[in-house]
């Protein structure tokens, strides 16, 4: 059962929250994505209608099988990606003060991240982006990436870049939040986080309130269970010195929940949906632990549940980032003391945005979007 937190007082709130200062640094990938439709029928040269589902997508691969098939992929948008920098680019439209990690380009930034960079505070790229081919449809999407210079994100690289561990300490002694995204796709990101817990931990400074830490795998579903293990076990470390906070999608929960031997019902209810999640929270000992499915979203914090529904659009312009929107809007909303479920309002709010206006929204705009959910202005 969702529960239903007052939109209108939600609204209020972030009135009140205007002109806010918040310093986060985010990190650690970074893509080029083209948002691609696969063509089903072309009129001319200019006109085509697109396979509308992956379903029907599958089917026309599976009917090449043994001979061969030419498909045409046509290119709508090239954009900046990567969950940290979608993450950071939502986190930007909002106002936080932001340092970037990852590899955006060398020597220099790649164009698609370069408008990011100029509004973050600072930006230390290390190695040139991935990319990826993502195919959008209307019932979701297929990403096809090629991922091998992420293999040069690393400790060492970090230390060179940002003054070795005490300055990495420092810059995490400055944030209100630190986030962590894509240890499927790094290979490093383990070593990366046992190395900030053996030299970074002990140069921090001990605050009154600890730091949020966020953390995105970005679908773990290729990794080995016993990798998936390692990392949940250091992601529960580092609450010595931050509040960790895990976010998942609704698919990679129940890999979490294998991967500990949770048991769960494959109907996968809303009742389902809470017993596995407070299962996986208890599992992990960390502060948070949020999941945003496609209607509604929840969270766990200090062992209490919290679930709402979110603005569903059925027919979205733009659903590559989603996921990272809800996340900043989410982060956000704890970065600025807001009670779990208005947190969780403000995550469903700035997905709902983002999906249908293909960019993510301003303070303002949420705001205003909250205020047009109040009222019933928002279109599914």
């Amino acid at each position: 059962m969702s529960q239903s937190p007052d939109l209108k007082a939600l609204a209020g709130a972030l009135q009140g929250k205007k002109g806010f200062k918040l310093n986060m640094t985010i990190g650690l990938d970074g893509f080029v994505d083209e948002i691609v439709h696969l063509v089903d029928k072309r009129q001319d040269y200019a006109n085509f209608t697109r396979i509308p589902t992956i379903a029907e997508w599958g089917a026309r691969i599976s009917r090449a099988a043994g001979l061969s098939t030419n498909m045409e992929m046509v290119t709508v948008q090239t954009k900046l990606g990567g969950n940290g920098p979608i993450l950071s680019n939502a986190l930007l439209e909002y106002g936080v003060d932001l340092t970037y990690i990852g590899n955006l380009g060398v020597p220099d930034i790649h164009p698609v991240f370069k408008p990011m960079a100029e509004k973050a505070k600072a930006v230390y790229s290390l190695a040139n982006p991935g990319h990826t081919d993502a195919a959008e449809f209307e019932d979701g999407k297929i990403m096809l990436g090629k991922h091998f210079t992420l293999k040069e994100i690393t400790w060492d690289a970090m230390k060179n870049a940002m003054g070795g561990a005490a300055g990495i300490a420092k810059n995490a002694d400055e944030c209100h939040l630190l986030g962590m995204e894509n240890w499927t796709m790094l290979p490093h990101m383990s070593d990366i986080w046992e190395n900030m817990i053996k030299e970074m931990f002990p140069l921090m400074k001990d605050r009154a309130e600890k730091p949020l830490a966020f953390f995105d795998l970005a679908d773990p579903e290729k990794r080995t269970k016993e990798d998936i293990h390692a990392a949940m076990k250091l992601i529960g470390k580092f609450e010595a010195k931050f509040r960790a906070v895990l976010g998942l999608n609704e698919k990679e929960l129940y890999e979490i929940a294998d991967v500990f031997g949770i048991g769960y019902d494959v109907s996968k209810t809303p009742e389902v949906l809470e017993k596995t999640t407070l299962e996986v929270f208890n599992a992990l000992g960390i502060f948070c632990l949020v999941v945003h499915p496609v209607h509604t979203a929840c969270c766990v914090v200090n062992g209490q549940y919290f679930n709402v529904s979110g603005p569903y659009c059925a027919k979205p312009v733009l659903t590559t980032g989603a996921g990272d929107n809800f996340n900043a809007g989410f982060c956000l909303g704890l970065s600025l003391g807001l009670e779990p479920l208005q947190a969780l309002l403000l995550g469903v709010s700035t997905s709902g945005f983002y999906v249908r206006n293909a960019h993510s929204p301003t303070f303002d705009q949420v705001i205003a979007f909250i205020g047009d959910w109040a009222d019933g202005k928002v279109s599914g």
